[in-house]
């Protein structure tokens, strides 16, 4: 996603724009939704967590121009949301992100990908399913979301080192999958 477009929004947010709010709703609610179905698994709470999230950036509309970056922010409320609701749910019970029940990962095609035969796409899609779940969450939230390693560490409460690690593991597994498919002139 474009950093000018979500620079505008945010702006036009402050100003009380409703369609700023529906945009940013457009680009951010299915990642969104993602990543609270990620934490707490059921469809029915990721939906309200997520409508949650734009609820409470409508409310502080006027505090979102000192947001330095309001992607990584949107994430943040969705986890801080989804675990409030766990602590209500679950009592005492802790959450791990090596409990979470990731759903696949599927890399849509684009015009250029078209070029990639169906069998290397397969090959990926499936490395990257085989990733260890907080492995493929990372992997998923940098290269899929387009978030930064230190923003992942942040949402993630993990050293930006474990992020670094988790991301070499992911694309070493995927080169290694992609590798013997290539033709050796590629190689």
């Amino acid at each position: 996603m474009h950093s000018d477009l979500i620079n505008k929004l945010q702006y036009r947010l402050a100003e009380g724009d409703e369609t700023a709010l529906k945009e940013l709703h457009r680009l951010f609610c299915n990642p969104l939704f993602q990543w609270a179905m990620t934490i707490v698994r059921s469809r029915h709470m990721a939906e309200e967590i997520v409508e949650d999230t734009f609820i409470k950036i409508w409310e502080q509309r006027l505090q979102i121009p000192h947001i330095s970056n309001l992607k990584s922010y949107l994430y943040t409320v969705t986890r801080n949301i989804s675990l409030d609701y766990l602590r209500k749910t679950a009592g005492k019970k802790s959450y791990s992100l090596e409990e979470a029940d990731l759903p696949p990962l599927v890399i849509n095609s684009t015009p250029e990908d078209m070029m990639i035969s169906a069998e290397i796409i397969k090959r990926v899609n499936l490395a990257i399913n085989d990733l260890p779940p907080k492995c493929r969450l990372i992997f998923k939230l940098v290269k899929v979301d387009g978030l930064k390693y230190k923003e992942v560490a942040n949402l993630l409460d993990i050293n930006i080192k474990t992020v670094e690690s988790q991301m070499r593991i992911a694309l070493k597994r995927l080169h290694t999958s992609i590798m013997i498919y290539l033709p050796s002139y590629i190689r």
